[in-house]
C-alpha cells in the first residue's frame, strides 16, 4: 500500500467497493471538475456569459447518480453538472445549451442547467429553485401509481430550504408516502447568506423530524459516503417506497456565480475546506490503495481534456441561431389536434354543476390514469360537491385528497404530466391560485418553449362574485393568467358549453385554466347530451344577433347581458359569449363589429387591466374605419371586492351596464 493514503483529508476507510467501481466513481467525479476548469477560462476570455461553479461538490451530484438507475429522474440545480456528465450527456450538447445554440436543449431560449431533457430522464431547475421539489412529488407520485419501482432526487441548497415550496413539497411527499430523495446540498452560503441567517436549528436534517420523515447527514466531499449511503437508501425506498430528506455537507469554493466572488467567506474557512478537496482527496487515496497509477491517472485526464476540446470547437462551429418569429410562437404550445366528437344522445336538463361533474366523471371514464387533486374532493366531494361520488367509482389513488398546499399541488400535477399522466387540480376558490402563482406562470406556462415539456394539466377555477363572499372568495382573476404566454385560459356561461370545453380542456396537452363562475353552479340550467362530447377552443357563440352594437363578454356577465335585451326588446345587438380568452376568437368579433359599427365590452373583473382592455384595443387597431362610436368597456369598480350584499352590488358591473349600453347607442 502506497503510504500517500494516510494523508488524505476525508476518511475513506469505510469502502467495501471493488476497484472497477472505485475507478468508475473517479472517472465520474473527474470530468465534471475538468468541464468547470474550462468553463471558468472561457468565462474570462468572455466566451460564455455566466457560471454558476459547483467546485468542491463534485461528489454529491456524481454519487447520487452512480447509485441510481438510468430510469430514475434527477432533479438538479445548477452546481450539479456532475448529474448531467455521468447521466452520459454529450458534452457538445452542454456546450451548445451554454452559448445559446440550436442544437442545445432549449434553442437559445434559457441558459445554464434551466433545462430537462426526457432522454436522460432529467429534470433541470427555474430560478425560482422551489418549485422542483413539489415536481419531483409529482414524478415519485406517477412511479407509485404505475408500480415502476423508480426513485426519485431532487437537489436543492440550504438556502432554498426557506422556501414555502420545501415545506409543501416534504409535507406532501410524507403524507403520500412518495419515494422522493429530497438532496440538499448544504454549502454554507445562499449567495452571501450564511447558514446561521437561513436556519435557527443546529442541521436541516433535523427538519425531517417534523415531517415524520427518514433524514441523513452525509458527508458531501466523500464519494464513497455518498455513493454507498445512496444505493443502500435508494434501494430500501424502492422496497419500501418513502420520501428521505438527505443533508450533504459541503462547501462552495467559488462564488454563487463567478462575478459575485467569495469575499465575504473568512479565509481561515475556505482554507479548512480546500484541503477537503472531493477531486484531490479521492484521486490521492486511490494512487495510496495502488487502485490508480500517476500514468494512467495522466491518460484519464487527456482522454477527457481532449473530448471536452473536440466537443467544445463542434459546438463553437455551430452557427449562432437565427430569429424566426413563426418557430417562436409555434412553440409556446405543444401541438393539439382537436378531434371534434359530436353526440346525439338524448338531452338531459342539467345545472351548470351538474355538466361539469359529468365532464369530470367521464373524462375519468375514458382516460383511465387521469388523476384528479384538490382539497377535500374525496370522500366529501369538494366544497361544492362536484366530485361526489367519485371515491367510490374511481378509487383515492385517482381521487386525491390534497394537504392545504396550492403551490405544491400545482406543482406535483407538472411532475405528473413530465412521467405521462394527466391531472386536474382543483383550486377550492380561484382566489387562492394566488399561493401557486409561480408555478403556474413559471413553470406551467413555460416548460414547453423552454424544452419541450407539456404541462399536461388542468386547473379549475370556481370564481366569481354575487354570493357575499368577500374579498378571497369572489374574484374573478382571468386577467392575471391572460397576460402570460403558454396558458390557455376557458371561461364558459352554460351548461353545455362548460362539459364541452371541459373534455377538451382535459385533451389538450397544455396547461389550461378552467374558470367556473360559482354563481352559476346552481342557478343556470340547460339541456346537455348525457354522453361524451366536445367543443373547440378559440371559437366564441353568437347567442342575439342585431345591426346595432356588438356586445362582447363571457361568464355570468353574458347573462346579466341577456337580461339587459330581454328587458330592452327594442336594442338589436349582436351578443357574442368568448367561451375562451386564451385562444380568443377575434375573427367573431371582428366580422360583428365590421357589422355594426359599435362594441361594448362587458366583464365582471375590475376594468383596469382586465380583458377588455385588450379586446377594446383590438377593435381599435383593426376596426377603426367601421367604427361610429369609441369602444366602450364596462367591468367592475377598482376596488376588491366587497362582502355586505348593497356593496357587492355596487362593486358587479351588472347595473351599470344597461346605461353604458343605452349611452353607445346614442353616441
Amino acid at each position: 500500500m502506497n503510504q500517500n493514503a494516510a494523508f488524505t483529508n476525508i476518511d475513506f476507510s469505510h469502502n467495501q467497493l471493488d476497484s472497477n467501481t472505485l475507478l468508475s466513481l473517479y472517472k465520474a467525479i473527474l470530468k465534471p471538475r475538468l468541464v468547470e476548469e474550462k468553463m471558468l477560462i472561457l468565462l474570462r476570455q468572455g466566451k460564455i456569459s455566466k457560471w454558476f461553479s459547483g467546485i468542491g461538490q463534485e461528489a454529491i451530484a456524481v454519487g447520487v447518480t452512480m447509485a441510481l438507475h438510468k430510469n430514475d429522474y434527477i432533479l438538479p440545480m445548477h452546481r450539479n453538472l456532475g448529474v448531467f456528465t455521468t447521466r452520459d450527456i454529450p458534452l457538445k450538447r452542454l456546450f451548445a445549451q451554454w452559448q445559446g445554440k440550436a442544437s442545445g436543449f432549449t434553442k437559445g431560449r434559457d441558459r445554464s442547467f434551466h433545462f430537462g431533457t426526457q432522454d436522460f430522464n432529467i429534470v433541470g431547475m427555474i430560478s425560482h429553485l422551489g418549485p422542483q421539489l413539489g415536481v419531483a412529488d409529482g414524478i415519485a407520485l406517477a412511479s407509485k401509481l404505475k408500480n415502476s419501482n423508480q426513485v426519485t432526487a431532487v437537489f436543492t441548497g440550504e438556502g432554498g430550504t426557506s422556501e414555502g415550496d420545501f415545506h409543501e413539497a416534504l409535507n406532501v411527499a410524507s403524507v403520500w408516502q412518495l419515494p422522493v430523495l429530497f438532496c440538499v446540498e448544504n454549502n454554507g452560503y445562499g449567495l452571501s447568506t450564511p447558514t446561521n441567517e437561513q436556519y435557527n436549528c443546529q442541521n436541516i436534517a433535523d427538519k425531517g423530524m417534523g415531517y415524520g420523515m427518514e433524514s441523513h447527514i452525509i458527508d458531501g466531499n466523500n464519494i464513497i459516503e455518498v455513493y454507498t449511503k445512496i444505493s443502500d437508501i435508494a434501494a430500501s425506498v424502492r422496497n419500501n417506497p418513502r420520501p428521505v430528506l438527505l443533508e450533504f455537507k459541503t462547501f462552495r469554493m467559488r462564488g454563487h456565480e463567478e462575478a459575485s466572488g467569495t469575499k465575504y467567506v473568512p479565509q481561515d474557512l475556505m482554507d479548512t475546506w480546500a484541503l477537503k478537496d472531493p477531486v484531490v482527496n479521492f484521486e490521492q487515496f486511490l494512487k495510496g490503495q495502488d487502485i490508480l497509477t500517476d500514468q494512467e491517472d495522466a491518460q484519464l485526464k487527456e482522454d477527457i481534456i481532449n473530448e471536452i476540446n473536440e466537443h467544445l470547437n463542434s459546438a463553437f462551429a455551430e452557427e449562432a441561431i437565427i430569429p424566426n418569429e413563426t418557430t417562436e410562437l409555434s412553440d409556446v404550445f405543444q401541438e393539439f389536434i382537436y378531434q371534434d366528437i359530436e353526440n346525439n344522445s338524448e338531452l338531459k336538463d342539467v345545472r351548470f354543476i351538474d355538466a361539469i361533474s359529468d365532464s369530470l366523471k367521464q373524462s375519468m371514464e375514458r382516460n383511465q390514469d387521469l388523476v384528479i387533486m384538490g382539497q377535500d374532493i374525496a370522500e366529501y366531494g369538494g366544497a361544492f360537491k362536484i366530485t361526489e361520488g367519485f371515491v367510490e367509482q374511481f378509487g383515492k389513488d385517482r381521487v386525491r385528497n390534497t394537504p392545504i398546499c396550492e403551490s405544491a399541488i400545482i406543482e406535483t400535477a407538472m411532475g405528473l404530466s413530465i412521467a405521462g399522466i394527466k391531472s386536474v387540480v382543483e383550486l377550492q376558490f380561484a382566489d387562492f391560485v394566488s399561493s401557486g402563482f409561480n408555478p403556474v406562470v413559471n413553470y406551467l406556462a413555460k416548460s414547453y418553449y423552454r424544452w419541450g415539456q407539456n404541462a399536461d394539466v388542468v386547473l379549475r377555477m370556481p370564481c366569481g362574485g354575487g354570493v357575499a363572499a368577500g374579498p378571497f372568495h369572489s374574484q374573478t382573476n382571468e386577467a392575471w393568467f391572460t397576460k402570460t404566454p403558454g396558458l390557455k385560459v376557458v371561461y364558459p356561461a352554460f351548461p353545455y358549453d362548460a362539459k364541452g370545453l371541459l373534455n377538451t380542456a382535459i385533451n389538450d396537452p397544455n396547461p389550461v385554466l378552467f374558470f367556473e363562475h360559482k354563481g352559476l353552479y346552481r342557478t343556470i340550467r340547460q339541456e346537455v347530451p348525457v354522453d361524451y362530447y366536445t367543443l373547440p377552443f378559440g371559437k366564441a357563440s353568437l347567442i342575439r344577433e342585431g345591426s346595432a352594437i356588438t356586445i362582447v363578454s363571457y361568464g355570468a356577465a353574458v347573462h346579466w347581458a341577456l337580461e339587459t335585451l330581454d328587458n330592452n326588446t327594442e336594442i338589436e345587438a349582436d351578443l357574442i359569449d368568448l367561451r375562451t380568452l386564451q385562444p380568443l376568437d377575434t375573427e367573431a368579433i371582428y366580422a360583428s363589429v365590421k357589422k355594426t359599427g359599435r362594441a361594448i365590452v362587458f366583464h365582471e373583473d375590475s376594468l383596469f387591466g382586465g380583458i377588455a382592455s385588450d379586446i377594446s384595443a383590438l377593435i381599435m387597431e383593426h376596426c377603426f374605419e367601421y367604427l361610429d362610436a369609441p369602444v366602450k368597456r364596462v367591468g367592475g369598480l377598482e376596488t376588491p371586492i366587497p362582502f355586505a350584499a348593497q356593496l357587492e352590488a355596487q362593486y358587479l358591473p351588472k347595473t351599470r351596464f344597461e346605461t353604458e349600453l343605452k349611452s353607445l347607442l346614442k353616441y
